[in-house]
């Protein structure tokens, strides 16, 4: 704990303009069974450079200075919980709606979302966040690999909502981080026979290192699949996928668009009677799945952390990221 009761805190106030702040700590609120946590580790993600880069996320814009990042681990301060290390699920839905009581909690209409305005996410140094919320992880699984822990959640879903088995042959189409983790979460459910694709060369070495065969984006599109994962949040991407899909096969899209349109070539699509589904968030209990893998050693995501940054330098951490230099870009609130 600050002895002066003061943390700093970097707030998005508008495309492009982060700032440093000095604030009093968050107040948890008993109510929703929130307990304080000392963040000590915020992975920088595919939206949080939208609101960066554009200001907004689709229909969802800026309506005042808020503090980006959902990718967080921390440890609990006070309380019956005291020193526990955990990650946080930034998702916090209300529980008593339809879609809450039917186990599609990720789709609750009052859910809060950490860094999605206007509730306040993780890059800054301490964070009120419900207790519910905060997954113990083991000593096993470091800080900077944590982060990683909630990307691996989404690709749980994603790879859920395919219904893929052993001897699917699935396309990857994008190879950042998130793309990495839908990698990640088909080698774990045995699956060997997987391509990927990415422009950039680094992240395609990166796929290959993760167990995927990679390609070229044209190359991709003449590799035929059963399932592909739309990662990359471009049209280009999706074009690919469309194209390698054999008929009959599914396309889930897990990558957030530029603006809020996406689009495809429809005859090839219809041609092939193409499934769409969309991956929006992970689902409850995805989070315990992805940190059981971790500290299995089942899935390994400590190498995708090539970039890291104190909070005070989070502007560069944003041109990292929007310049996709490396894979994960960490923030790290105490260094």
């Amino acid at each position: 704990m600050t002895r002066s009761g003061i943390a700093r805190v970097v707030r998005l106030h508008g495309r492009r303009d982060l700032r440093l702040h000095e604030e009093p700590l968050p107040i948890p609120d008993p109510g929703r069974g929130d307990v304080l946590v000392r963040v000590t580790a915020v992975g920088l993600c595919g939206s949080d450079r939208h609101w960066f880069e554009e200001g907004s996320i689709g229909e969802s814009g800026l309506v005042g200075p808020f503090v980006p990042g959902h990718e967080l681990v921390g440890v609990i301060e006070g309380g019956a919980r005291h020193g526990e290390r955990v990650a946080l699920d930034p998702a916090d839905p209300c529980g008593g709606c339809e879609l809450c009581r039917s186990g599609r909690g990720r789709l609750c209409p009052s859910l809060r979302f950490a860094g999605l305005p206007p509730t306040d996410g993780g890059l800054q140094q301490w964070m009120a966040w419900p207790s519910a919320r905060c997954h113990p992880i083991p000593a096993e699984i470091g800080d900077e690999e944590g982060t990683l822990l909630e990307p691996l959640g989404v690709a749980l879903h994603a790879v859920d909502l395919a219904g893929v088995g052993v001897r699917t042959a699935a396309g990857v189409y994008g190879a950042g981080p998130i793309g990495l983790a839908v990698i990640a979460a088909l080698r774990a459910q045995g699956m060997t026979d997987i391509v990927a694709t990415d422009p950039l060369p680094h992240r395609l070495a990166a796929a290959q290192a993760m167990g995927a065969n990679a390609a070229s984006p044209d190359a991709a599109a003449s590799i035929p699949v059963d399932v592909a994962f739309e990662c990359s949040g471009d049209d280009a991407g999706l074009e690919t996928a469309v194209r390698a899909v054999r008929a009959g096969g599914s396309i889930v899209l897990v990558g957030i668009p530029e603006g809020d349109r996406t689009s495809f070539p429809a005859s090839p699509a219809r041609r092939k009677e193409l499934a769409l589904r969309l991956c929006r968030r992970m689902e409850a209990g995805d989070l315990e799945r992805a940190i059981g893998l971790v500290a299995a050693g089942t899935v390994t995501l400590r190498d995708l952390v090539t970039h890291r940054y104190p909070l005070a330098e989070a502007a560069s951490a944003f041109d990292a990221l929007t310049d996709r230099r490396g894979l994960k870009v960490v923030v790290l609130p105490w260094a």
